[in-house]
This record gives structure tokens, C-alpha cells and sequence, in this order.
């Protein structure tokens, strides 16, 4: 599988450049497509091959998937509370995109295909324990919805297909060189809320309980996904490790403004109360050991955005000089989402 030739939608946003960046690392060939809607070109890393389109378009996508054998699907919209509204448009990319993508590995050379899903495909838990693979998959949000159709979609079209399929449900993930909005990261919110002077503000009551788990470990688990001889698999990617949004909020104050308390606000429609993974599954199946303690890597994450980078969405300094350009799209075909 060495110098394969790889294909990461969404590579220039926060987990899929990680994961470009590790694939070229490893020696792969690796082409990237991504609209930029949330995603950095100068996230994209020296070495890949880009390709400006839009997860929606069979041209842009084809044209991305020429040769390919592996395809991990990162692009997607990502934010639960902004799908209560524009669930249109979450939908639009996250599940009809995902099915474009599915029809372009029809007669390709892709042989496995692995699907970025969520923890927002479950039920709420009424209580803070690790919850496995076969829990209830009801999800209240239209984010989870979309990505809980769009994983039935891949496990049954890629076993048509005969592609191998995992589906890797991402908890929390945090870590350097996320893009900050309001709606996702609740770890960079608050580290870019504490550097500006402002309290932390958290909604509801605080104590909802999260499984962090760093970028790092979501890496390792898609290149162990990648090279495992197992064809199919849905498998959970987190700690293990419950910690609540208070306990993030304090932790922040403490390193960042101990002077600082945080605040509360109205909870928001569509979250989970409880939500940490079991791992055993992943663990056992492919070897996965998350690595990266929470206490241990919020400092560079915190300095990660102290110096700048994180609330720009860009590395204060300039990019190296690529040895390669863009390809464009076609006509017509580039950055559609609105």
C-alpha cells in the first residue's frame, strides 16, 4: 500500500490537512479536493496535488478520484447548531455529497473507502458512560441525521461496489490549526474568548460531559484504518475519558487568565447531554491507542492561537513556496457552497 495514491476531500481544513500532512509523511501520493469554504490553501501541504472543486460536483470529483485507491471523506459542513437552521444546506453537502462521492467510485480504482463520521449519530445518554457502536442511533440534530444516512449509504453502495468501507465516528476533536467559528470546537471558543479579555461562555448548566480526543489520535486511527486487512467496520474514535465543558472552562482560565471566571448562557437546541466513546471495538479490531492526555496538550493549543494563528484561521507566517499550482476546476465547478 506504500505510495498509493490517496485522495483526502476536505484536505485543507482542520483534520484533513493533518491527515495530508501525515499520508505524504508516509509516502503516499496525495490529492486533495476541498472548496475552501472553510478550509485554508495554505493549509494544504507541500507535496499534494489540489484540486479546487466541490465535494457536489461529478467533474470536480471524477477528475480528484483518477487513479486513486484509497479515498477518506473529510469534506462536510460541521456544526450541529448551525444544521438546526440551514439544514437545507447541511444537508446538501454532508449527505448529497457524500452520495456524489459514492457514485464516482463506481468503475474507479478505489478499493477502501473511509467515512469521517460523527458522535452526533446517537441518542443523547442520560448518563456520562462510554457508549459503543450499538447504541441507540437516533440523532437530535439534523447534522447527525445527515452524517447517520450518509454512513448507510457508504456500507451498503461500497459493498456493491466491492470496496472496503470503515465508518470512524469522531468525538470531540481538538488540536492545533483549527479554524475558529462560534458554532464547533468548544476548546478553541474558549481559548480564543480568554485571549480577547472575555469570560468563557458556557451554555446551559456546563456540566455535559465530552470525550476531547486530539487530532493526533483521529490520525492514527484513519492510517490504521487505511492499512488494515479488515474490509468493513464501524468503530467509535475517541479516549474512553469523560470531562464536562466546566471542567474546559476552568482548565482554560487556570492557563490562560486565572483572574477570569466563566459564564452561562441558554443551552442550545440540538446537542448531546452525554456523549463519550467506547473504544474497545477500534481498539481491538485495529490496534488503536489514544496517546494524547488532554492536560498534557491543551498548551499547544493555547499557543497555537496566542500566537495569532488561530483567530485569523492563517499561520502568521507566510507559506513555504509550493512546487506546484492549483489545478482549477472547470468551469463553473468550484466553490458552490454558500
Amino acid at each position: 500500500m506504500m505510495n498509493d495514491k490517496v485522495l483526502v476531500t476536505g484536505g485543507a481544513g482542520f483534520i484533513g490537512s493533518h491527515l495530508a500532512r501525515a499520508l505524504l509523511a508516509e509516502g503516499h501520493a496525495v490529492t486533495i479536493l476541498v472548496d475552501l469554504s472553510m478550509g485554508k490553501e495554505e493549509n494544504i501541504p507541500v507535496g499534494a496535488s489540489f484540486i479546487q472543486g466541490d465535494v457536489r460536483s461529478q467533474e470536480d470529483v471524477r477528475r480528484a478520484i483518477l487513479g486513486a485507491g484509497i479515498v477518506f471523506h473529510e469534506a462536510a459542513r460541521v456544526s450541529i447548531r448551525a444544521s438546526v437552521k440551514e439544514f437545507y444546506e447541511d444537508a446538501d453537502t454532508n449527505f448529497m455529497g457524500t452520495l456524489n462521492l459514492l457514485k464516482c467510485c463506481s468503475k474507479s480504482d478505489v478499493r477502501k473507502f473511509v467515512f469521517a463520521s460523527s458522535m452526533a449519530v446517537y441518542a443523547d445518554s442520560a448518563s456520562p458512560n462510554p457508549i459503543a457502536e450499538d447504541y441507540t442511533t437516533e440523532p437530535i440534530s439534523p447534522y447527525g441525521i445527515a452524517k447517520l444516512a450518509a454512513e448507510k449509504y457508504c456500507m451498503q453502495l461500497t459493498s456493491e461496489m466491492g470496496i472496503g468501507c470503515h465508518i470512524l465516528r469522531y468525538f470531540n476533536t481538538y488540536g492545533p490549526g483549527q479554524t475558529y467559528t462560534p458554532y464547533v470546537g468548544v476548546i478553541t471558543i474558549f481559548i480564543r474568548q480568554l485571549l480577547q479579555g472575555q469570560s468563557p461562555r458556557v451554555f446551559g448548566d456546563g456540566e455535559q460531559r465530552r470525550d476531547f480526543v486530539h487530532v493526533s489520535d483521529i490520525i492514527a486511527a484513519n492510517l490504521l484504518s487505511m492499512k488494515s486487512p479488515l474490509a468493513r467496520g464501524i468503530f467509535n474514535v475517541g479516549t474512553g475519558k469523560a470531562t464536562s465543558v466546566n471542567d474546559i472552562a476552568s482548565l482554560l482560565c487556570r492557563r490562560i487568565d486565572p483572574q477570569c471566571q466563566p459564564c452561562h448562557a441558554d443551552a442550545h437546541p440540538g446537542e448531546l447531554r452525554n456523549s463519550i466513546a467506547d473504544i474497545r471495538s477500534i481498539s481491538a479490531a485495529l490496534g488503536y491507542r489514544p496517546a494524547a492526555a488532554l492536560p498534557e496538550k491543551i498548551g499547544e493549543v493555547i499557543e497555537f492561537y496566542r500566537k495569532g494563528t488561530g483567530n485569523r484561521g492563517k499561520q502568521v507566517e507566510e507559506p513555504p513556496e509550493r512546487d506546484r499550482s492549483p489545478i482549477p476546476a472547470s468551469s463553473g465547478s468550484g466553490n458552490r457552497r454558500p
